[in-house]
């Protein structure tokens, strides 16, 4: 008798595999288009489960397919016979539609949304059977009257869908800002939303909408979340101080934490924001207790005002600032982070390499981990390249990969003694080690290796002396040094003296990046226009194209000569990695409602 329950398991197993391989079948030949052989199978499926919806309205879906709408309605009437359900009554109203009785399927369309006064519970089927047929108007008028009928429930975020479908995008702020009063927790899903709608320009109509819509909430409620919402706004407007403004009255409903503020301020930093920044991380100053939250704020200062000193003074008064927070917080590993911009700032921009490296020598006997040692071990390294002592330079970053294999900072050490075998012209062995990181876990240090590596490839094969790759490495160390025009005039040696070779367009390119961090926005204008006129089938060719625009987006003033470089990206560089930036930049300097 123990045997019989176990038949009638495996019995119904089996069944149930073949019905879910069955579908499977089926579903594939419709998706080739093949209806008559899927049609033949979800007949079957219909019989073994009269009463599954599920094959019903793909056997439904398969008839109209093949413009069989008669038996498709003879289907739907023997089952609405049985019984009444009004999403059946809809899938019959679109049958009708399809075979052009457009009066017929109007009625069955209000005899459905009708059924919902006498049971609400219909709201969400016939809502979502009226969307898959795109009859979105009825859907909204379902959804509609399920807020008179069923107050308690929400349909804001699926009339803002909608909303958003049929390109009525103030309805659909609307909607969407209905929900996040409703659901405060699905605020960041609601971000993601309604970003594909709004630009960087604050005079798109559509951030308009959502500004105004914003701003009068806040009038009304001030709920934290309208501020929030705002803040963000601003920031994809990269209107950073007016995204302060509102993370200061946050704050100050809910003085918890600065960690909101303080990404703002990065953020701003990222995006060259200096001012803003620096505005922003004073504050953080002001505001905080915390002694590590003030130290990053100092750091991130005094980094900033390094960046933009002109003049010893400037850099002398920096310096004294720094010694004053050593005096008050100390030199022990919590203020490690301090110590590293410190050295930084001694050796890169104070140009004082020796002091740089014995400062760090006593950071190294503080009782810090392996992985703090082997970032001052990074920084002193780099100081050694600096200073063009190579050998010692390559002592320590191969140190670091030892002492942390397979890490993050072991990989940017790699990548470093690449670098540096590349600044000393050992270009055989550079490249054998940037072959190992174009596999490296962190993405940005593969793609560096793997510029670098198509770098020396292209051209260390141009001449036998390979003249022109070892100044153009030379060139490298230079900026690397902040040696700019040293640099630059030796970029102009290349292109003197090895005109129309391999490496002309990437020393055209390199020096017009030096051109713009000397400001001189003509001469980096002209060289991008070089690649793009003599070297326009080249690899850089889209990186010209994309830096040029955005040269005149932001410093020359020349927005249709941007636009028409971002539509050239658009229709000629589609595999381009500046592709969606470029499409997002150009739909805004046309006009573009929608992004």
């Amino acid at each position: 008798m123990k045997t019989l329950p176990i038949i009638i398991v495996l019995l119904l197993g089996t069944l149930f595999g073949f019905t879910q391989n069955s579908e499977v079948l089926a579903d594939s030949y419709y998706k080739k288009g093949e209806f008559k052989k899927a049609l033949v199978i979800y007949e079957n499926l219909n019989r073994e489960k009269p009463y599954s919806y599920k094959y019903l309205y793909k056997l439904i879906d398969t008839h109209q397919q093949l413009e069989q709408f008669n038996q498709a309605e003879n289907i739907l009437v023997q089952r609405l016979d049985k019984r009444k359900n009004p999403s059946l009554i809809v899938e019959l109203g679109y049958n009708y539609q399809l075979k052009d009785s457009l009066d017929r399927a109007d009625l069955l369309y209000k005899e459905a949304i009708s059924y919902i006064d006498e049971n609400p519970n219909y709201i969400y089927s016939v809502a979502k059977k009226f969307e898959d047929h795109s009859l979105l108007n009825q859907a909204i008028e379902v959804y509609n009257k399920g807020k008179i009928l069923t107050p308690d429930k929400n349909y804001s975020i699926q009339l803002a869908r909608i909303y958003g479908d049929q390109g009525n995008i103030e309805k659909m702020f609307e909607n969407y800002i209905d929900y996040v009063a409703y659901r405060p927790n699905y605020l960041n899903n609601i971000k993601r939303a309604v970003s594909d709608f709004i630009s960087e320009n604050k005079d798109n109509e559509n951030n308009i909408y959502l500004r105004r819509l914003l701003l009068k909430k806040i009038q009304q409620e001030p709920s934290p979340y309208w501020y929030e919402l705002l803040s963000w706004l601003y920031v994809q407007e990269k209107a950073y101080n007016k995204s302060f403004v509102q993370e200061k009255a946050l704050y100050k409903r809910n003085p918890e934490s600065l960690d909101r503020i303080i990404e703002l301020a990065i953020t701003a930093l990222n995006d060259n924001d200096d001012e803003t920044s620096k505005t922003i991380f004073n504050y953080i100053l002001e505001t905080t207790q915390d002694a590590s939250t003030a130290l990053t704020a100092h750091q991130y200062i005094l980094e900033i005002d390094s960046e933009n000193a002109t003049s010893e003074k400037e850099l002398n008064r920096i310096d004294d600032q720094y010694n004053a927070l050593f005096d008050a917080f100390g030199k022990s590993e919590l203020t490690l982070a301090l110590q590293l911009a410190y050295g930084e700032f001694l050796a890169f921009y104070q140009q004082d390499t020796e002091s740089a490296t014995a400062f760090l020598r006593q950071s190294m006997k503080l009782n810090i981990s392996e992985f703090q040692e082997a970032k001052v071990k990074l920084l002193l390294a780099d100081i050694l390249v600096l200073q063009e002592r190579f050998n010692e330079a390559l002592i320590f970053y191969s140190q670091i990969q030892l002492s942390l294999k397979n890490s993050t900072i072991s990989q940017e050490a790699r990548f470093k003694v690449a670098k540096t075998s590349y600044y000393k012209g050992d270009f055989d062995w550079a490249e054998s080690q940037l072959k190992i990181l174009k596999s490296s876990t962190s993405q940005l240090i593969a793609n560096d290796a793997l510029d670098l590596k198509l770098l020396i490839s292209d051209n260390k094969y141009e001449d036998s002396t390979q003249t022109a790759l070892k100044h153009y490495a030379k060139a490298d160390l230079y900026a690397f040094q902040n040696k700019t025009d040293e640099a630059i005039t030796l970029l102009d040696k290349i292109l003197e003296e090895h005109k129309g070779e391999s490496i002309t367009d990437q020393t055209l390119f390199q020096q017009a990046k030096l051109f713009e961090k000397k400001k001189q926005y003509n001469k980096a204008e002209a060289n991008y226009l070089k690649i793009i006129t003599d070297w326009k089938e080249d690899i850089l060719a889209d990186d010209a194209h994309y830096r040029l625009a955005e040269l005149y987006n932001t410093h020359l003033a020349k927005p249709e000569g941007a636009k028409q470089l971002y539509e050239k990206i658009i229709f000629d560089f589609e595999d381009s990695i500046y592709f969606i930036d470029a499409r997002k930049k150009f739909r805004m300097l046309r006009g573009d409602s929608i992004n």
